[in-house]
Formats: structure tokens, sequence, C-alpha cells
């Protein structure tokens, strides 16, 4: 189903590079966090993840937070990286995606939604209108919630194209 499809996949944020979202015409980026940028609940990034957030931001492109996490838990993650954020986004609904999108004032087709999830990231950039890639979970997910989501999202992942920086893409390997 067309509405769970990603425009593309790739094991983590950290290999979105300023060439390929330039070759994609990216010029906003909204970000996820937990098993995104950093392990779930944890306001400590993956390794990488804060050159990469001032490479990208260097290279002229928006960062914003948008999480369905509650402000307790996305503004000291987001104030790490001095970046704007949305905090109880109800993702997958458009709501927080189109108030990022409006606090950027980018235009949706040049806008990137990246995430580890089928089922709110990648089901919410599609339901607005907005590009996405899905990244591989990194890290355990304590919910049952979103075990059980991973354990549906298997029976996708297969199917969809890994983005490479020649705009070429691959089957995933996942």
């Amino acid at each position: 189903m067309a509405v769970f499809k990603p425009t593309g996949t790739l094991h983590c944020v950290t290999e979105l590079t300023p060439e390929l979202l330039k070759a994609l015409n990216v010029h906003m980026i909204v970000l996820d966090v937990d098993n995104t940028m950093s392990p779930h609940g944890s306001q400590t990034p993956f390794p990488g993840v804060r050159a990469w957030a001032q490479s990208v931001t260097a290279s002229g492109v928006k960062l914003i937070v948008v999480s369905n996490n509650y402000k307790k838990r996305v503004a000291p993650f987001a104030a790490q990286f001095n970046l704007p954020f949305v905090s109880f986004a109800c993702k997958p609904f458009p709501v927080g995606y189109l108030r990022a999108k409006k606090m950027a004032g980018t235009p949706r087709r040049e806008c990137l939604v990246v995430g580890d999830q089928i089922f709110t990231d990648i089901l919410g950039a599609n339901l607005c209108g907005m590009r996405s890639v899905l990244l591989d979970p990194l890290s355990p997910d304590p919910s049952v919630t979103v075990r059980f989501k991973r354990s549906l999202e298997g029976f996708l992942r297969p199917h969809y194209t890994r983005l490479t920086a020649g705009e070429k893409t691959v089957k995933s390997k996942a």
C-alpha cells in the first residue's frame, strides 16, 4: 500500500548527506527523536548525530524536531541542537508535520520526514504530502505497542528502496 511506502530507506540519519539532500531538493527535514536521533527515551544522541546536524544546517537545510512525546522530553533534546520542535505532534495525523512546515516557511515539496516507524512517521508524511525516509531501528523499543508495530513492519520493509547519493536506489536487504 502506497500510504505506508517511504520515498526511500537508509540505515541511519547520518547517511542523509548535504549532497543527497541537494539532489532531492530538500530544504527542511522533519526529524523524529526516539530511534532516529537517539535511543528510545534517551537525551543522548546516537554517535555522529550532533556533527551531522551541524553539517546539514550549515548547508542551508532547516531541521525541526517533531515528536509524539511530551514537551518535557522533546524540549531539552531539541535544545542540545538549538533546534525548533513540535511536541505531542499526534503522528500519523498531519497536524504536527504541517506546524513544522509553517514554522520553517518551506513548501511541502521541499520537506522530508525522517523517522524509524512506518505507521507513524511514514504514514504521516504520506498523509500530508511530504516525502519520507525510513530509518532502520537502531535500538530496542521498550513499548509493547511499538514492538507489535515492528513485527508488522517486517513484512513491508524488504519491499522498500534504499536511497543512494547518486539518486539511484537499490532494493532493501532488510
